[in-house]
């Protein structure tokens, strides 16, 4: 019995990874769920799974979470604040840490579990993405083992060659590159000319996936993408030249190795994150996800097709910031919250999502992403700065 620690329940990745451990209740225990403010979804998913702790961010909404608690026969203890989130990810009591907060604000709990040497089944981009190198010398140093859930990055880790069984880390060796597919969002159609009028409605409204708000705008501009090209550089020691993406529409591809030898290894399935979910809990084995078997006759075809950087600036800006080194990629993320937002509340256009990136990118300087100190330093002055150019 494993026990299960979530960070970030009440989103796309926290439910699906519910799902599945609730299909297989003599192997895991979930120990901890947390979440922002999301109060009625945690009562449920306390009432269902009855974790040990819960912990919401905000400080009203665990009150909140309190009162509803007292009138049920559910035993969870409820915790608050950004230091709660930290304790449940290192506890002695949780084995696995499924890192799946979306934004920056998953970055420090996901360096705790990292530190205590836990099994991190990573969704959070953001840890690789603001400090790749630091993130991956704790897991190093702590003897933690990083599993990606990210379907794309997941897919490679089933293909890539394994240098060290235990901790299933890579070795490269063989490997020209690395190909990482993306659906193209909703508008991998569109005209270039038509973009500066969509609507946060037709952003979010991906073709081929279930995910929240802020992912799916990410998968409109392709910066979700671009994320993930940083994470990979982190996960697998890849340069830039050597992360290729390729528009692949169906989403069945979930990415591929290319050899040296002219082998191309790929990873397929329906698109549904219960697959990645259910392969890293279980890691060397396999479960039960709950995903219908792909039907490659049904499918029909698998189409591909070059990633246009003219379309989609923010995949540009991404590998710009990846080979720029420093704090680039973490100034990067800042920025792109920020223009998300305001893109969502209406206040800049679709467009200038990429365009508000580029400025900050242009206007501070980076530096050395020696601390995590300098790394948070960065991130808030690029955050500050966009939210100037969004007013």
């Amino acid at each position: 019995m494993k026990s299960v620690t979530i960070l970030g329940s009440t989103g796309s990745i926290g439910v699906s990874t519910l799902d599945v451990l609730g299909r297989h209740p003599e192997q895991f225990h979930v120990y901890a769920l947390t979440a922002h403010s999301s109060v009625d979804t945690m009562l449920q998913q306390c009432q269902q799974f009855n974790p040990d702790i819960a912990v919401m961010l905000d400080p009203v909404a665990a009150e909140k979470l309190q009162t509803a608690i007292l009138e049920t026969t559910v035993t969870t203890r409820v915790m608050s604040g950004p230091e709660a989130l930290a304790y449940v990810a290192s506890s002695a009591e949780t084995d696995y840490v499924v890192a799946a907060i979306v934004g920056a604000a998953g970055l420090l709990p996901t360096l705790a579990a990292a530190k205590s040497g836990k099994r991190i089944l990573l969704a959070n981009k953001e840890a690789l993405v603001m400090s790749g190198a630091l993130f991956m010398s704790e897991v190093q140093q702590n003897n933690a083992t990083l599993l990606p859930v990210d379907s794309e990055h997941n897919a490679i880790w089933q293909c890539m060659p394994v240098g060290d069984e235990q901790r299933h880390q890579f070795d490269g060796k063989g490997v020209r590159k690395i190909i990482l597919t993306a659906s193209g969002g909703p508008f991998r159609d569109a005209d270039i000319t038509t973009l500066d009028n969509v609507t946060p409605e037709q952003a979010v409204a991906h073709p081929n996936w279930s995910m929240g708000q802020k992912i799916s705008v990410d998968s409109a501009t392709m910066m979700n993408k671009g994320l993930e090209v940083i994470e990979a550089h982190w996960l697998f020691g890849l340069s830039s030249q050597q992360i290729e993406v390729v528009l692949h529409r169906q989403s069945i591809v979930h990415s591929m190795v290319d050899y040296n030898d002219g082998s191309v290894l790929a990873q397929m399935g329906n698109p549904d994150m219960r697959t990645p979910i259910a392969n890293t809990l279980a890691w060397p084995q396999r479960i039960d996800s709950g995903v219908a078997p792909l039907d490659l006759v049904a499918a029909g075809r698998l189409d591909f097709a070059t990633a246009d950087f003219e379309k989609f600036p923010c995949l540009r800006l991404a590998y710009q910031a990846l080979d720029a080194g420093g704090t680039s990629t973490a100034i990067l993320n800042a920025a792109n919250e920020v223009a998300v937002d305001a893109f969502l509340q209406r206040q800049i256009k679709f467009t200038d999502i990429a365009k508000l990136i580029e400025k900050v990118l242009h206007d501070l300087p980076a530096n050395e992403a020696s601390s995590l100190e300098q790394i948070l330093a960065d991130d808030a002055a690029a955050r500050v700065l966009a939210s100037e150019l969004v007013a």
